[in-house]
């Protein structure tokens, strides 16, 4: 038979338990709170719930605010009444009053929570079995709206906190999933009330917060950009807490945390990128293996930093990108090599220069360290290295030649790059002008200027756009004439008829260079072999002799008089040794106009040449030459025999064949392509850049008078087009030796 709790309780103590006056309810409370000492003390348990269970019913659950506010301070008084034996009673006595956390009123909400507030005091550790929910509670009451309930919630969690880190039986796998699920919510109390919980509960030594950090970690991270300074500071000293930790402890998941860590990285908050930076700087030295295969994404989160417009950021970043730069993994160990190249290579098109750099350094680090696996990934990035060329910084482009000479050590790999850079200036004018240079010096000293110049001579020669050839061949010639670091295989040309390194390296590059006349020419006088020189000036006759001709030739004046000709201009102080340059400057000196300054230049300095030996010397012209550069004495036969039986080999005759047909070839080209513009030759008249260096000034001369008068003068009668289809005659190229 069920028990009436209306006789078990006055009728009075029930009226003054709803009332509107606090002072009577407090005083009903206390009367409740003696008859559940005399009932407990009788062992009458069923009366107790029975008056549980009348003032949840009949009280928390009226319509009446102050009937609600009365029974919870009922259920309060009747857990203070049981003291110790409280514990059977809790699933009844606790529910309703976390129930009332949820009222629409305040004051019910505030009472509730001193309610319970008084029953955790009598229980504690049996309040555990409850916790979860009372935490979804108070972490809802930290946000309420009542200034009055948000002051009883702190009040009752940190009485929550106190049972929580004295209990042996709370369960810190149940409550993380709470508490991850809470913690991407935006309101500053509740996000106050979360960093708490996390700093308590990781202070108790039982509990292992470490070992759930990468299920919170991202929320942590994500107060340090709130817009209070309390919360931001909060969340930091839970992070320095927790990195302090992971220093210190053997175990750690660092995998799941790298993850958070590389999206924090990129966070538009500069103190959250800060704090990332530093973690990830951590992790790069504790981490060990279990990093690497996240090495590929947490280098992408560090190169984009390494260009911060925060200093710390950047000095942090670099730090990290260097120690991971220094670590050696092996694919076997689940480094993903591909992976780390796509993301080096995805950098190299970042608008920040430092990130590009850095992006350039990886590719060459991971070639030098892993070339089996990297080689087939090539193909993938060239373009990508082509196209940095043009990038407008100059130690990025620096850089990328390092990177190709690395991959260039192969002779396939070689051919292609020349090919690609060919094909790059072929498309690119501008790239040829302001790039070309340095590109073609850079790569000679990486690569050899030897192996490189004779790769440009072997494509160049087959390359069926004259036009280009012819300008590309000017622009390699002015850089060898005019560069220190191709001081090395200016000297082996001029040993062309010494010895035999030098007549192949002449050779090897006669037959490209016949794409321009001037080329051909400074590339004699660079080997010394004035006789065919004369005899290349001879065959001009043909030259159709044009504003970009004179402008050509007024170069070629102009570069010797640089210290790189002094050995020929000193050569002009024995003319009878050297009769054939002498010849060759007056045949060059024939084809200037008059007064054009290139004319004054080059007539004023054959008037140094002694004229007592010039004139007696020009008489005895002989259809060879009669002095040959002289090797050093190395003890193995006459020198003088062996420079002569170099000269011998060389078969000159058939070289002026391969210029004139290759001149005929241009003039042909020329005839097909539609006349330039008047613009066009107005911008030759000042100058065609062919990416010389600064230093000498080899700009034209010519002032526009000048070219006007050279445009308008009668065109000479072109003679019939040479049958280039058959070898050239002997006969008559034997001729132009008479």
């Amino acid at each position: 038979m069920a028990i009436d709790a209306s006789t078990i309780v006055p009728a009075s103590v029930l009226r003054n338990l709803a009332d509107k006056l606090y002072e009577k309810r407090k005083n009903a409370a206390l009367e409740i709170e003696g008859i559940t000492k005399n009932l407990a003390a009788a062992g009458e348990h069923d009366k107790i719930a029975a008056l549980i269970h009348m003032l949840t019913e009949d009280f928390t659950k009226s319509a009446q605010a102050n009937h609600r506010k009365g029974g919870l301070i009922g259920l309060a008084a009747v857990t203070v009444g049981l003291t110790t034996e409280a514990g059977p009673h809790l699933d009844n006595i606790v529910p309703p009053v976390v129930e009332s956390f949820k009222d629409q009123d305040s004051r019910v909400r505030y009472y509730a929570c001193e309610a319970l507030y008084n029953i955790a005091k009598v229980v504690r550790g049996e309040f555990i079995v409850f916790f979860n929910r009372i935490f979804d509670a108070l972490c809802k009451l930290s946000a309420d709206s009542d200034a009055n309930v948000q002051s009883a919630a702190h009040l009752l969690d940190r009485l929550v906190k106190d049972i929580v880190t004295e209990s042996d039986s709370f369960s810190i796998e149940e409550f993380i999933p709470l508490l991850k699920e809470r913690m991407n919510v935006l309101n500053p109390f509740v996000r106050q009330f979360l960093v708490g919980w996390i700093t308590v509960l990781d202070s108790v030594p039982d509990i292992d917060m470490l070992g759930f950090l990468p299920d919170f970690l991202d929320g942590l991270f994500n107060m340090l950009s709130d817009s209070s300074l309390e919360i931001r500071q909060q969340a930091d000293a839970a992070l320095s807490e927790f990195l302090q930790e992971i220093k210190n402890s053997p175990n750690v998941d660092y995998g799941r945390m790298a993850e958070i860590l590389v999206r924090r990285c990129g966070s538009t908050d500069e103190f959250t990128r800060l704090t990332a930076v530093i973690w990830v700087n951590e992790f790069v030295k504790l981490g060990g293996e279990q990093l690497v295969p996240h090495y590929a994404d947490i280098l992408g989160a560090i190169l984009p930093c390494i260009s911060d417009k925060e200093e710390k950021i950047r000095v942090v970043a670099c730090e990290t990108n260097e120690e991971l730069r220094g670590l050696k993994p092996e694919p076997s160990e689940g480094f993903d090599v591909g992976k780390v190249l796509q993301i080096a290579r995805r950098e190299l098109n970042s608008d920040l220069e430092a990130t590009r750099i850095e992006a350039l350094r990886w590719i060459q680090n991971l070639i030098l360290k892993y070339r089996n696996e990297i080689i087939i990934y090539m193909d993938d990035i060239f373009s990508s290295l082509l196209n940095a060329l043009s990038d407008p910084s100059e130690e990025v482009v620096l850089l990328v030649l390092e990177v190709h000479a690395c991959v260039a050590q192969e002779t396939h790999h070689f051919t292609n790059l020349v090919t690609h850079l060919l094909s790059n200036f072929k498309s690119n004018n501008y790239l040829l002008e302001k790039r070309g240079p340095l590109v073609v010096r850079r790569l000679c000293v990486l690569l050899g200027a030897e192996r490189v110049y004779r790769e440009f001579s072997i494509i160049l020669e087959k390359e069926s756009d004259l036009d280009f050839a012819a300008t590309m061949i000017q622009a390699l010639n002015l850089i060898l004439v005019t560069s220190a670091e191709l001081g090395g295989l200016r000297v082996i040309l001029k040993q062309a008829l010494v010895n035999s390194s030098g007549k192949e390296l002449f050779l090897s590059l006669y037959s490209s260079w016949c794409h321009s006349s001037m080329a051909t020419i400074t590339l004699c006088f660079l080997a010394q072999v004035y006789h065919h020189a004369s005899c290349v000036i001879q065959s001009l006759t043909d030259e159709d002799i044009n504003v970009k001709f004179l402008i050509h030739l007024d170069k070629l004046i102009r570069l010797l008089e640089t210290p790189i000709f002094s050995y020929l201009r000193l050569q002009l102080l024995e003319p009878e040794k050297h009769t054939w340059l002498v010849k060759c400057l007056y045949g060059l000196l024939m084809l200037l106009p008059q007064q054009s300054s290139a004319f004054k230049i080059l007539r004023t300095r054959l008037k140094t040449v002694p004229s007592s030996s010039l004139s007696d010397a020009m008489t005895r012209l002989s259809p060879a030459p009669h002095n040959i550069p002289i090797a050093t004495e190395d003890g193995n036969g006459n020198p003088e025999q062996a420079a002569a039986s170099i000269y011998e080999s060389i078969d000159f005759p058939a070289r002026l064949d391969q210029f004139v047909q290759t001149q005929a070839k241009h003039r042909h080209f020329s005839k097909l392509k539609p006349p330039p513009t008047r613009n066009r030759v107005s911008a030759l008249g000042q100058g065609t850049s062919t990416g010389a260096d600064p230093e000498p000034s080899l700009s034209s001369s010519f002032t526009q008078d000048e070219l006007r008068q050279e445009e308008m003068a009668p065109a000479a009668p072109t003679p019939p087009l040479p049958d280039i289809s058959r070898p050239p005659s002997r006969t008559s190229t034997s001729r132009s030796f008479q």
